[in-house]
């Protein structure tokens, strides 16, 4: 049953982008747009299976930049969240300076770290961590003032010690709001990777994106996007079926 509604509830979607790739390929095709300014969907594949194996080696340097500054972030997140909460007097002095750096612009930040840390790697994996480091942050305080105060005073009432109420009670409150940034910071961290090569580097989606931006070759530069979306889906898929693995309950509740 519920693999026939996910079928019901995906096919419209599918449809739309059909019909828009049918549309986008006559208009090429009758309107004699040049391929360099805008390629058709058949161009564009055709040149993405040309390519392929110079575009595998750039997405794979980029799922592996994404996925490294991606752990760091969600786990100096949840250490930071974890910290904030136990802590109130942490809380109310870092809390709104959490909410003030949202303002700097991530592509700001891509410079003063390479002139801080250099061209290598480490300035890339900072970068994408700060991208994924606030919706986990930010979440995971959330699902820990969300707790249940009854069962809260409960467990303080029958002499459950805090470590115990963190991690028997407020720790699993928690966890689904933590999915909640997962899920936001694995979108963000394909962004972030495709940022910090944009910025530098020799390998990768982003750095593959800026030659075939000198050479005008648009076909190859949709290859690219296309990958980066797919990516982007891929993980978000990850972590919404890891969510329904470890918070079980939470799915129970809300089916």
């Amino acid at each position: 049953m519920k693999l026939k509604n996910g079928l019901k509830a995906g096919w419209p979607p599918i449809v739309v982008v059909i019909l828009l790739l049918l549309i986008w390929q006559l208009a090429v095709t009758w309107g004699g747009t040049a391929s360099w300014l805008l390629p058709s969907p058949l161009k564009i594949w055709q040149d993405g299976t040309t390519d392929m194996a110079r575009v595998w080696m750039h997405t794979f340097a980029t799922v592996r930049l994404m996925l490294i500054g991606f752990i760091v972030g969600v786990t100096g997140g949840v250490i930071v969240a974890s910290c904030l909460h136990r802590v109130p007097f942490l809380k109310a002095g870092f809390y709104p300076l959490l909410i003030l750096s949202q303002n700097v612009p991530v592509i700001a930040l891509g410079p003063l770290l390479i002139i801080l840390f250099g061209f290598g790697i480490l300035p890339k994996i900072i970068l994408i961590a700060l991208v994924c480091f606030f919706p986990v942050t930010m979440s995971t305080l959330d699902g820990f003032m969300q707790t249940d105060r009854n069962m809260y005073n409960y467990m303080q009432m029958i002499g459950a010690s805090r470590r115990q109420i963190f991690y028997k009670l407020e720790l699993p409150h928690a966890l689904p709001f933590l999915f909640t940034g997962l899920k936001i910071s694995a979108t963000y961290s394909v962004m972030g990777a495709v940022i910090a090569e944009w910025l530098g580097g020799g390998v990768g989606l982003g750095y593959y994106m800026i030659l075939q931006k000198s050479g005008f070759r648009a076909d190859r530069e949709f290859v690219a996007i296309i990958i980066i979306v797919v990516l982007s889906l891929l993980f978000f898929w990850l972590i919404a079926g890891l969510e329904k693995l470890v918070v079980r309950w939470n799915a129970k509740r809300s089916s």
